[in-house]
């Protein structure tokens, strides 16, 4: 691992600290320092704040970021200069490089998760008590904040006056790019710095063929009729880019405005959860809608294990979960089916759902799987009543009908070897009415 001592800056420079924007094309943190005449030396660490959370030390997610980081050092070599990638606390490291070097500012861009803004918070006060500045910049959503609120200034809750807001808004302000690329002989000119290995900080590399950031124009446009059918390559698999942020979401929304509201709308979604848990932190751990912590779940232990495994004996829930653990992702339409299984058929708390989607989704971004499992659950901003339960042998009938999907998952279906439902339909969906309509009365 790369030593501090071994690095050697003379020069008074600015540090852009890279997080969950790993592009070096429309940056909007990354444009402004590197329009302020100063050179900037590109930052990023390997948080073990969050890596010794991960138990699968093969976790692509840090294989895909590893390759990201891969990319961009390629491009600055070519330059002249060299990313700085640091594994450890972020508070002990930025304490160390100003001991150590000459920063007169660091710039990033926002993250409103919990975590990341208690982070930031601390980064923050250390650089105010230096003299220094730490700024901070939208690029990771379209609007933030108190940019979409109700007219009283409050934030909306509910997404559908969200949407027509956000949308007014976009008419008056559309975004624009922020061309960091054209300015990319303003980052520091500096050796290269060692890049440490996935072994280095802990990680095995499995080689893993992640979906490529290509944006098909006519998948785009044939979305509202494709986007729920899970045997088909309906959607776009952007997920990852814009969770780590090797797409710009202003691409995406310019381009999501002239081929398919329906997606451009499942965009503004994810503006919306975003804003949701800036506004509402609580939401991470705890129902939106307080009143639904007072369920009681029944939490069978053995009943988690065959949902994880996917052996339910519901095809539908059983191919869903198998493509998750197979290959980190799972079809938009399913996530909703199996969450709501999971919640209300088994009884099994949301929290515990999140948490598995958490380990295995390598779209996994905490603001939107928070607000699917709690639309799924019913305990969140805008969700579904608690008495919409999802019959799963009718979602395999309307958007699996051939059983295309199942049985590519599931081979085993339609033969002895495949389990029996672990639950009646009809005894689960009276139970969770029961138990939710008695927990709310309260």
């Amino acid at each position: 691992m790369l030593e501090l001592n071994d690095v050697v800056l003379k020069d008074e420079i600015i540090l852009f600290w890279f997080r969950r924007d790993l592009r070096l094309d429309d940056n909007h943190g990354l444009f402004q320092a590197l329009s302020q005449g100063k050179p900037v030396l590109g930052l990023f660490i390997f948080d073990d704040d969050i890596l010794s959370k991960l138990e699968n030390k093969s976790d692509a997610r840090v294989e895909f970021i590893h390759h990201n980081l891969e990319e961009m050092q390629t491009q600055l070599l070519s330059i002249g200069s060299s990313l700085l990638v640091l594994q450890g606390n972020p508070l002990q490291i930025h304490r160390s490089l100003l001991d150590r070097f000459n920063i007169e500012s660091v710039y990033a861009n926002r993250d409103y998760e919990p975590y990341a803004i208690a982070r930031d918070k601390q980064v923050f006060d250390l650089y105010e008590s230096r003299g220094k500045n730490f700024k901070a910049f939208k690029d990771h959503v379209i609007f933030d904040k108190k940019e979409v609120v109700k007219d009283n200034g409050e934030p909306y809750t509910v997404f559908t006056p969200y949407m027509k807001k956000w949308k007014s808004h976009y008419e008056l302000y559309p975004s624009h790019p922020f061309p960091s690329e054209k300015r990319l002989d303003h980052f520091v000119r500096v050796e290269k710095f060692p890049l440490p290995d996935l072994t280095d900080i802990g990680f095995v590399k499995r080689n893993i063929s992640f979906s490529d950031k290509w944006i098909n124009a006519d998948l785009i446009s044939h979305y509202h009729h494709s986007r729920d059918i899970p045997s088909i390559a309906g959607t776009s698999k952007l997920g990852i880019h814009l969770r780590f942020g090797t797409l710009s979401i202003r691409n995406l929304v310019e381009k999501a405005f002239h081929l398919n509201e329906k997606w451009l709308n499942e965009l503004i979604w994810r503006d919306f959860y975003q804003m949701i848990i800036y506004h509402f932190p609580h939401s991470a751990k705890q129902s939106f809608k307080v009143a639904y912590d007072r369920i009681e779940w029944e939490n069978n232990p053995s009943h988690f294990e065959k949902w994880c495994k996917g052996i339910t004996g519901y095809p539908i829930v059983d191919a869903g979960m198998r493509e998750l653990n197979a290959t980190g992702f799972m079809h938009n339409r399913v996530r909703m089916i199996t969450a709501s299984f999971l919640t209300k058929h088994l009884l099994i708390d949301w929290r515990l759902g999140e948490q598995y989607f958490a380990s295995k989704l390598l779209d996994y971004d905490l603001a939107s799987n928070v607000g699917g499992w709690q639309w799924a659950a019913s305990s969140g901003c805008d969700a579904a009543p608690y008495f919409r339960v999802f019959n799963p042998s009718l979602q395999q009938e309307k958007f699996d009908k051939e059983f295309k999907y199942i049985k590519k998952w599931v081979p085993e279906w339609n033969s002895d070897r495949y389990p029996k439902p672990i639950i009646d339909h009809k005894f689960a969906r009276e139970r969770v009415l029961e138990r939710f309509n008695k927990a709310l009365k309260k």
